[in-house]
């Protein structure tokens, strides 16, 4: 259940993002973590000179900026001299808790010294001997341009301790490249973990210090809607069909219709640009009748068959991911064809999802897979895919997921009332969903949602903790609208909202919890 030393001691850009997004989730806002960021390098400061000390503190545009608002908020308090150089003018200052902590400021412009440099002839020749680097956080890509290179190239000038707020403006904090030019500090005040690029940019970084800005440590494995962010990919105008994904679904059978369909359509809404269903020829056509937008593939035969296998590799080949197992059945011919398709998928390198009777089929021969694999067992179907029932306790349960993960090289997602996502070393919890979403078909919709993701290219483990808020919460916008009237289409019909607006969850939880 431990996760390893590497993941525990640093963060990514991108993960600090989607956690600073799921801290607002579950109640905790930019406004408090920006506040405490700024209060702690203020604090800092005191601990090291004596009020009445002139400093200068060089702000941004954006969130890092927003720190430095507070910061000198928060210094000229404790008594010392502040000038705040803006990089910018403050009407283009778009991060609305920086916007509110800048408004802050004007209050104090007795006190404090507001320069707004929006054009590098406009840069104050400053006497100091403290100055706050809070130009650029994390996240930066790209040369730095005017006016923050020539503000860049001013603090290196000041002979003064310069302080690093994050980052030194100019790291790329996750490779520790410089980005043309960079500040090079004294001090770098880094907030909640190291980031990854500090260790690689130590004459720049200085003595680092890591401050606790709030953050829980066990929030890091809660999902929510950073999850979904991280997942989520920009479309460009010149995109072509195929740009997001092809996934093929293969499931099906006499019995079972709606389930292959349920998972190609949710990838649809997902974002995939093609959805492929390989199903048994009476099947296909059925399938073919429920929307014009589902592509079939009939394969000859009641069920799925080693002889389907040269129909589906012309589409292994040409899709991102497959989905295996919604509705195939269980004959003794399918569970073959289960394990010769596997190997087919590991022959073209493709992500792999099983669920349902695909599941349960590879249970039988379990194995490591030189592919992605993402498995989404509910907790019958893990006690058959595991050999032995989960334990009552949420605590052992992740311990015996994260296990299996382990084992068998892959990502489980089991779904429950909170569902569990490992990837042998990570795991993560997600809340979203409710009692309604018993009814068949919705774990059909998560894989086609998971699966979607997948074929995006994204990491498999983020694309199932992703597929599982966005599931939970699509369930939850239904049971506000229906009640426990809910039906897996219900569902799907929901995904584009919670993908184009995935904060609104919180709202939708909170009435859902008025009305229960």
């Amino acid at each position: 259940m431990q996760e390893p030393e590497e993941t525990k001691v640093f963060v990514t850009s991108r993960e600090m993002r989607a956690l600073e997004l799921n801290a607002e989730y579950f109640g905790i806002s930019r406004l408090q973590l920006m506040e405490n960021a700024g209060r702690s390098i203020a604090a800092e400061i005191a601990s090291r000179f004596k009020p009445e000390k002139p400093v200068a503190v060089f702000c941004g545009l954006g969130g890092n900026g927003g720190d430095g608002f507070v910061a000198a908020r928060h210094l000229t308090s404790l008594g010392f001299k502040v000038i705040v150089v803006l990089a910018g003018k403050a009407k283009a200052i778009a991060d609305e808790a920086a916007l509110e902590n800048w408004k802050a400021l004007q209050s104090l412009r007795e006190t404090v010294t507001i320069h707004e440099v929006y054009d590098s002839t406009l840069i104050p020749e400053i006497q100091t001997e403290i100055v706050v680097d809070a130009l650029l956080g994390i996240g930066t890509k790209g040369k730095l341009r005017p006016p923050i290179l020539q503000l860049v190239q001013k603090i290196n000038a000041i002979n003064a301790f310069k302080i690093a707020v994050d980052v030194p403006t100019g790291i790329d904090s996750d490779t520790g490249e410089i980005l043309g030019e960079a500040v090079k500090a004294n001090l770098t005040i880094t907030f909640h973990k190291p980031k990854r690029g500090l260790q690689n940019a130590k004459e720049y970084v200085g003595e680092l210090i890591v401050k606790n800005i709030g953050l829980p440590a066990e929030l890091e494995n809660y999902a929510g809607p950073g999850d979904v962010k991280l997942v989520s990919q920009t479309r460009s105008p010149t995109a072509h069909k195929g740009d997001f994904g092809r996934l093929l679904v293969i499931g099906g059978s006499e019995t079972f219709s709606g389930a292959p369909a349920l998972v190609a359509l949710a990838a649809l809404r997902t974002g995939v640009d093609l959805a492929y269903v390989a199903a048994p020829e009476k099947t296909a056509f059925a399938i073919s009748s429920m929307s014009p937008d589902l592509i079939t593939i009939k394969l000859e035969g009641k069920h799925l068959n080693i002889s389907n296998l040269p129909a589906l590799k012309a589409y292994i080949e040409k899709v991102d991911a497959v989905v295996l197992g919604p509705g195939l059945g269980l004959h003794v011919d399918t569970k073959e064809a289960v394990k010769v398709v596997i190997e087919a998928v590991e022959e073209f390198g493709k992500p792999l999802l099983l669920d349902a009777d695909g599941l349960k089929a590879y249970a039988e021969f379990k194995r490591e897979l030189n592919v992605p694999l993402v498995l989404t067992p509910h907790a019958g179907e893990y006690a058959i895919l595991a050999g032995e029932s989960l334990p009552e306790k949420l605590n052992e349960k992740i311990g015996e997921v994260q296990k299996t993960a382990a084992e068998l090289g892959s990502v489980i997602l089991l779904k429950g009332p909170v569902d569990i996502v490992s990837d042998g070393k990570r795991f993560k919890l997600n809340f979203t969903g409710n009692a309604g979403m018993t009814v068949g078909g919705t774990g059909d919709v998560l894989s086609g949602i998971v699966g979607a993701f997948l074929a995006q290219k994204n990491d498999p483990f983020e694309a199932a903790v992703a597929g599982a808020f966005v599931n939970g919460a699509a369930g939850d916008m239904v049971l506000e609208e229906k009640g426990y009237h809910i039906v897996a289409t219900d569902l799907i019909d929901k995904i584009p909202h919670v993908l184009n607006e995935p904060m609104r969850h919180l709202k939708v939880q909170k009435q859902n919890a008025k009305t229960s």
